[in-house]
């Protein structure tokens, strides 16, 4: 079973949903967030912050938590809110859709990070949330897969870019493909390495 350190919440019911996000700062897609109640009835061994895992293992634990949860729901804000609105609003926007997608609907929410999305209903930050609690760590693992497939697929249209390997992230080999090809529809353009290319081009 995974060991999680005592966490002080204010809340003793069975309708908690951990919420957690992926894709801040890579440069192209959406930002991808999860919310996760698990149930309480059938636990899931070996939960943990989803970069502490491996593919294979973050996949099949995203499969057992589709199985297993009381409910989870995925949610995303495009790379055009991203730049609208900024990063940080939009991953926000993107919490408060994946929390209002759930059914049964939660009663309280626990957000990996230190600021709640403003979303109505009570809850609490916890920094490094998906090392400390079941339910963000379920969260953090359901958006990673989610966002990675994204990656994937992006990389299948546009395989000069490497997305499969760097998932977006600003690696000298995505920095490098983006100055030779130039941004694509999907890439962020208030982000200041794509704003320079858009520039140019």
């Amino acid at each position: 079973m995974s060991v999680f350190p005592p966490l002080d919440i204010a809340y003793d019911g069975s309708l908690l949903a951990g919420v957690d996000e992926v894709g801040r700062g890579p440069l192209v897609g959406a930002v991808v967030a999860a919310a996760v109640i698990l149930d309480p009835d059938r636990p899931i061994a070996g939960l943990t912050d989803s970069k502490a895992l491996s593919a294979q293992k973050r996949e099949r634990l995203d499969r057992e938590i589709r199985d297993k949860a009381l409910a989870f729901a995925v949610a995303e804000a495009s790379p055009a809110e991203i730049d609208e609105l900024n990063i940080f609003h939009a991953t926000h926007l993107a919490m408060c859709r994946a929390i209002d997608a759930l059914t049964p609907c939660a009663e309280y929410l626990l957000v990996d990070g230190n600021r709640l999305p403003g979303h109505h209903l009570p809850g609490q930050a916890v920094v490094k949330g998906d090392a400390r609690h079941a339910a963000i760590a379920a969260a953090s693992i359901v958006a990673k897969v989610m966002r990675d497939a994204q990656m994937v697929a992006l990389d299948a249209r546009h395989p000069d870019y490497g997305f499969a390997r760097h998932k977006g992230y600003p690696t000298r080999e995505h920095l490098a493909a983006l100055e030779r090809f130039g941004p694509l529809p999907e890439h962020r353009r208030s982000f200041a390495p794509v704003k320079r290319q858009f520039e140019l081009f």
